[in-house]
């Protein structure tokens, strides 16, 4: 009988987050939002409180946290993040120095101190990867000129995770200074091994796991990951960044069948991962950090826009470029999630998982409509303030901005 109850209540979240995904898809939108507002409907003060699987969406909301970095990885080389880092690491200090900096600041003046400052930190830096490929690829800007700096920006958000996510663990665990220090320097020394093996041996590696069969070829990078994470989590380093690891050190023909086989499993269990948070959130619980959380989503939106246009001009892009590229990064997700539920799970601070929750509900529906509408209201209020006249140099740059755009 409990068995059945199990499957009962499974079934119908995998229902909803189908329906949610079609209703999201329909209009355009992230469907990340809806999975939140589902999980606060299942979740304790909802509308149909869960009573038997919630071990089981546990678990699976850890795998998908090991799988959003798993695929993630799949898509960049380890001579990709070299490359990255080398040309586009003042980019990523200004990034962090305007997105995390607010965050931290709105834990401290609500009195969470300064652990919760540094989780907070996390949740405002790090733009969702996933979001704004998806709205690249539907305003079809993939092949602009501006692209390329938005990718390197989230490039290093993610490498710097690498280093972040066990400082964040450490500080979580109550770990001391010493202790800290021992586990952030066997982060650093796994990422660097990784790295190191990847560039050296990658192809091998690839070579090793690729195979015809896509039944085998599922089963030895699904299994390889989940190895490699729980080591990972073993050694105090946590699972996600061992998954991302994994994720760099496969390329080619092996990285690209992995990629096709993963991503159904990936949008199943991040699905069931935003609602694992959701679940662990009590919608009584957000309104009253409504208000610090719609602050913190204006300023944090505008905080990314001028990170994008800094960068942008720094790569010597037009104005409009510098724009679409600052209103492409607004949009937070997955990683805001991901860190704030490493708290949550730490029982760090009640609000802070509540804030956190509903600040990328806001980002989340505002980061389409930046990235959308920001270089157009931008140009207007320039062209307006500007007297309306175009003079030569505008009109040179109106032809650059043109040949920005691929068809």
């Amino acid at each position: 009988m409990h068995t059945a109850t199990i499957f009962i209540e499974l079934g119908a979240i995998i229902l909803t987050l189908g329906l949610l995904g079609r209703i999201a898809g329909r209009y355009g939108l992230s469907p990340i939002p809806l999975y939140l507002l589902g999980g606060l409907a299942f979740g304790h003060g909802g509308l149909l409180p869960l009573s038997s699987s919630e071990e089981f969406v546990a678990t699976g909301a850890e795998i998908g946290v090991i799988l959003l970095l798993l695929m993630l990885g799949l898509e960049y080389t380890a001579s990709d993040l070299v490359t990255n880092l080398k040309s586009q690491y003042p980019a990523g200090i200004v990034d962090f120095a305007f997105n995390a900096l607010p965050g931290a600041a709105m834990a401290l003046l609500l009195g969470w101190g300064p652990v919760a400052a540094v989780v907070l930190a996390g949740v405002t830096w790090i733009s969702s990867s996933g979001v704004i490929a998806k709205v690249l690829g539907d305003l079809g800007r993939l092949g602009n000129r501006e692209t390329p700096v938005i990718l390197s920006i989230l490039v290093l958000e993610d490498l710097a995770m690498a280093v972040y996510l066990p400082i964040l663990t450490a500080l979580l665990a109550g770990a001391g200074l010493v202790a800290g220090g021992i586990t952030l320097a066997i982060a650093l020394a796994t990422a660097g091994a990784v790295l190191f093996v990847a560039l050296r041996y990658g192809r091998l590696i690839s070579r090793f796991v690729s195979h015809d069969d896509p039944e085998k070829l599922l089963l030895v990078v699904l299994g390889l990951t989940l190895l490699v994470a729980g080591v990972a989590q073993q050694l105090q380093v946590s699972a996600a960044v061992g998954a991302f690891l994994v994720g760099i050190a496969l390329s080619g023909e092996a990285a690209e069948g992995a990629h096709t086989l993963l991503s159904p499993l990936r949008d199943l269990f991040a699905a069931v991962f935003f609602v694992f948070f959701g679940l662990n959130t009590d919608p009584a619980s957000i309104p009253p950090v409504l208000l610090p959380a719609l602050a913190l989503a204006v300023v944090t939106a505008l905080t990314k826009i001028a990170t994008g246009w800094w960068a942008a001009r720094r790569a010597g892009l037009a104005s409009r470029g510098r724009w679409r590229a600052g209103g492409a990064l607004v949009a937070r997700g997955e990683f805001s999630i991901v860190i704030a539920g490493l708290a949550v799970a730490a029982g760090i601070e009640p609000a802070l998982g509540p804030l956190a929750t509903a600040y990328v509900l806001l980002l989340v529906i505002i980061g389409p409509l930046a990235a959308r509408w920001t270089e157009p209201i931008a140009t207007a209020l320039s062209g307006r303030f500007g007297g309306g006249r175009r003079t030569a140099p505008a009109e040179a740059e109106r032809r650059t901005e043109e040949s920005e755009v691929v068809a």
